[in-house]
């Protein structure tokens, strides 16, 4: 069994390797500039040692109760674990003893408490603010994250609370509102915020967009991070 699937993940990987390579050239951007995170949401830490071997480094959860038992069964491996779900703040203090980057960060009381739990737990947590194009000016988005005029506040409060290290931004095509159907022109709208946002923050360099359907439309318009799930693990049993 576990032979069938090391294949199978072996095949989508190779096929969204090329779908990102692709999308570099076509856009003029050097394959190394695009890291793939692997989206390991429902699948089993089997999965992730599969993936492990196959050469992937950087994995995603998005629920603390699925993610916390899955990165303690493969502690032994040199990963870099990506929150990307909405974060209740009485999960925090799980989530910062295993995950190096929380991209899902859209408010202030989220963001002193992960300072204090990284604190906590000696460990230096990476932070990504999630931006919310479906959200009007200080409101948050359906999915989460923060409307474009709140980063400015959030980016400063994060790089100003100890155990936490801004990384970047990160947003989830939306749903609704002005960029629904057009995720290059949300994707290109979270390049310019960035930009904006690296004038006070120029080590803040990652941007992460895109999933199995869009990866192209992120990378052209200039994401660093892409998060793929189905494309590499197949459809999630029981969600359609």
């Amino acid at each position: 069994m576990t032979t069938d699937r090391r294949a199978e993940l072996a095949a989508n990987l190779a096929a969204v390797e090329e779908r990102i390579t692709a999308a570099c050239a076509d856009a003029g951007r050097a394959r190394e500039d695009v890291t793939l995170i692997v989206v390991t949401k429902t699948y089993p830490a089997s999965d992730v040692r599969l993936l492990h071997e196959l050469g992937v480094r950087d994995v995603a959860e998005n629920r603390d109760q699925d993610a916390a038992p899955k990165a303690a069964a493969c502690a032994d491996l040199p990963l870099t674990w990506h929150f990307v779900g909405q974060l209740q703040t009485n999960k925090v203090r799980s989530v910062a003893g295993y995950a190096d980057v929380v991209q899902s960060v859209d408010r202030i009381k989220l963001i002193s408490s992960l300072s204090a739990a990284a604190e906590r737990t000696g460990r230096e947590l990476g932070c990504l603010i999630q931006v919310a194009f479906d959200a009007g000016s200080g409101a948050r988005g359906e999915r989460g994250g923060v409307a474009p005029d709140g980063v400015g506040e959030l980016a400063a409060a994060v790089a100003d609370a100890p155990g936490l290290r801004l990384g970047g931004l990160m947003t989830v095509a939306p749903l609704a509102g002005p960029y629904a159907g057009r995720q290059r022109a949300a994707f290109e709208r979270l390049v310019e915020v960035s930009s904006r946002m690296r004038v006070d923050h120029p080590a803040a360099t990652m941007v992460s967009a895109g999933m199995s359907a869009d990866l192209e439309e992120a990378v052209r318009a200039g994401a660093t991070h892409v998060r793929i799930g189905t494309a590499v693990l197949g459809v999630r049993p029981g969600l359609g």
